[in-house]
């Protein structure tokens, strides 16, 4: 065999692969993005849990969300105020206080207080068991205590007491996980100053809730006619509070006859236990 045979095709091989590194470098350099350097400073001051409350996919993504001006500079629910200087420093904004918000669950409907229709042996996940027929809580809207927004919560914030999710909210940081974890969207992000919270979800008749849940909302409207400021309507058969219009009076807890309605430092107090 002539060695020339093997030779001129391994020449042309490294002849095409000197080109295509010449053209893949000239095209780096031609179509390089630059990042703008305040992007790894913000990352740098950032906490790093990479838990997706700001809306984006990491605390990198969300730095560069905030310099090309889609995000706000104290948009990190985990790093709070301390944080949102830092970046808004770096960014050279002036930073607009907001208030801090925890999550809550609105339920009260523990072990002792609701029914149920079947006993439900399978997988110990809310959506699992949401899919047989609601769970086995005879309330369609009542927590299904099995635990997936525990699962989802990287700081320990949230744990199942007696069959409802209760939040601690000292270690609450309104990411927003659990929020999004549960199925039935019982659990809402409030205003820490927020004192006075509905605990029931439920849109059942008063009739009908009295059956299946003794701290269900009947729906009497008692805490609508007794508002001195409106801030609470009942709307199909559920309390809701305007918190824009609340002042934390306290009236309308203390009127519920199911004490559906209650104050934070009470919720606190109750779901904080473990």
């Amino acid at each position: 065999m002539n060695p020339l045979d093997i030779l001129y095709p391994v020449l042309a091989l490294a002849g095409l692969g000197v080109v295509f590194g010449i053209l893949l470098g000239i095209a780096a350099k031609a179509f390089r993005v630059e990042q703008d350097e305040r992007v790894p400073r913000i990352t740098e001051v950032l906490p790093g849990a990479n838990c997706g409350g700001c809306g984006y996919a990491g605390c990198s993504a969300f730095a560069q969300a905030v310099v090309d001006g889609e995000a706000k500079a104290n948009g990190c629910p985990v790093g709070g105020a301390a944080v949102g200087a830092q970046v808004a420093a770096i960014m050279g904004v002036t930073l607009e206080q907001e208030e801090r918000k925890v999550a809550r669950v609105l339920c009260s409907g523990t072990r002792e207080v609701t029914t149920t229709k079947y006993r439900y042996d399978g997988i110990r996940d809310c959506n699992a068991a949401y899919r047989y027929g609601g769970g086995e809580k005879t309330c369609l809207y009542g927590c299904s205590g099995y635990g997936s927004c525990v699962r989802a919560c990287a700081f320990d914030a949230i744990h199942v007491v007696d069959g409802v999710a209760r939040v601690d909210a000292d270690k609450c940081t309104a990411c927003g996980k659990c929020v999004a974890a549960c199925p039935k969207r019982l659990i809402e992000l409030v205003p820490e100053s927020q004192k006075t919270v509905v605990l029931c979800r439920s849109r059942e008749k008063g009739a009908a809730i009295r059956d299946i849940c003794q701290a269900g909302c009947i729906g009497c409207k008692i805490c609508e006619k007794n508002c001195p400021t409106g801030a609470i309507t009942v709307v199909d058969n559920i309390a809701r509070i305007d918190y824009d219009k609340c002042t934390n009076c306290g009236i309308c807890a203390a009127k519920c006859p199911k004490h559906v309605i209650a104050g934070r430092a009470d919720t606190d107090a109750s779901q904080a236990a473990q």
